[in-house]
């Protein structure tokens, strides 16, 4: 049996921990505070993943909570966006929109003993989303018109969680089906 309490949930639990910090420095104006908040939460997703394969240390915990210490950073900071008025409301909807409607999915799967895997298109969107994010702290009004880091920023964002979206029900919708 694997342990429980090993460096990757440890690093999982850290990246849920840095959730309030990163919100009360976003909300705040602490930008730079808040880039480096979410750049180390961001560090610590990729650092898990590495380690738990590495060593042999993946556990349940972790397949269910890193995903959703995932979700809370990235929600967390499009929700912060949107009060602040740096983001458009319809593109954190569609990021929520599509997290639960794959965990809807993954829930489902899960009730019938299957396993949904990450998938690629997840995994991209979830890393250009981490991306991104710093880069609308720092340059978030950035452009002229429309054409702002923000706005361009939430097309991105949106277009990635819809094509992952598809993705998942695509490779395995025949779940909800059944």
């Amino acid at each position: 049996m694997k342990k429980l309490i090993n460096v990757p949930n440890i690093l999982t639990i850290v990246r849920m921990a840095l959730v309030p910090v990163f919100i009360a420095l976003a909300l705040t104006g602490a930008n730079t505070g808040a880039v480096i908040v979410f750049i180390a939460a961001s560090l610590t997703d990729w650092l898990d993943g590495y380690l738990a394969r590495k060593n042999n240390e993946i556990t349940n915990f972790g397949k269910f909570m890193d995903p959703l210490a995932d979700k809370m950073l990235v929600t967390s900071a499009l929700v912060c966006f949107v009060g602040l008025g740096a983001l458009p409301a319809w593109a954190a909807m569609i990021v929520i929109g599509r997290d639960l409607a794959v965990d809807g999915l993954r829930m489902v799967a899960a009730s019938r003993s299957i396993v949904m895997a990450a998938g690629w298109s997840g995994k991209v969107k979830t890393a250009v989303t981490m991306v991104l994010i710093p880069v609308m702290l720092v340059f978030g009004e950035a452009g002229a018109g429309i054409f702002t880091v923000n706005n361009i920023s939430a097309l991105i964002i949106a277009a990635l969680n819809i094509i992952s979206m598809v993705d998942y029900f695509k490779k395995n919708g025949k779940v909800i089906l059944e």
